[in-house]
């Protein structure tokens, strides 16, 4: 499970073994959260436990590293 990076309690990562499109899995101790890429866009998919105030920094977070959440997506996918 390669993590991309920690931010505010919170791990966004992916899975070795996953499926298009391109995604990004958030987890903290209160929840998680799951957001696609669509586009240009990283976009909520699933969520379950997280607060609206956690929410805006997730995003926030993702927004800000997109590009490095691409690259490192990228280069897992295609070493396999």
């Amino acid at each position: 499970m390669p993590e991309i990076f920690r931010l505010f309690g919170f791990s966004f990562f992916f899975y070795s073994r996953e499926h298009e499109p391109i995604h990004v899995h958030v987890e903290g101790k209160d929840g998680y959260a799951i957001y696609d890429l669509v586009e240009e866009l990283f976009i909520l998919r699933e969520k379950h436990g997280i607060k609206a105030k956690d929410q805006k920094k997730i995003e926030s977070a993702i927004f800000e590293n997109k590009d490095i959440i691409i690259k490192r997506w990228k280069e897992h996918f295609e070493k396999l």
